[in-house]
């Protein structure tokens, strides 16, 4: 990726906003309400460095970029409570380091035993649902 390309995790844009709300700043990552939200209480946890892969980084940041991924997984397990959460890190159209957590349920079967789809495009929120979810994210990870 040229450094002329505009990139939506790092510069929290009209790019972001397409697909996502920024939730918060980690120590080593940013925390994304992903709007569709097929998968409930589905995010990214993107790197706060602009790189391509995981390798990449430090072994230092790597460690602090999987550490705030994981207190996001656990987070997402207290307030969801999934049966399970898929890990997604593809980056083949969006050249920045960015792992997608997919809550699954069994109850409810969408997707479930299969690869989630990046973009279902079934279920949108309203403004006020967004904000309720973003509100339970920071009280966790505070």
């Amino acid at each position: 990726m040229s450094e002329a390309q505009p990139c939506g995790y790092c510069d929290e844009g009209e790019a972001l906003a397409a697909f996502g709300i920024k939730i918060m700043d980690l120590p080593a990552s940013k925390l994304v309400l992903f709007k569709e939200q097929s998968h409930p209480g589905r995010v990214i946890v993107a790197s706060k460095f602009h790189v391509d892969e995981i390798v990449d980084l430090s072994k230092e940041d790597r460690e602090a970029f999987l550490e705030d991924v994981n207190r996001v997984a656990e987070a997402t397990h207290a307030i969801f409570h999934p049966d399970k959460i898929n890990y997604g890190a593809y980056g083949d159209t969006a050249h920045h380091l960015h792992f997608h957590l997919v809550p699954k349920y069994h109850e409810d079967e969408f997707e479930w035993g299969t690869t989630f789809a990046m973009n279902p495009d079934r279920e949108y929120l309203t403004d006020e649902a967004y904000s309720e979810i973003i509100a339970k994210y920071k009280a966790a990870l505070a």
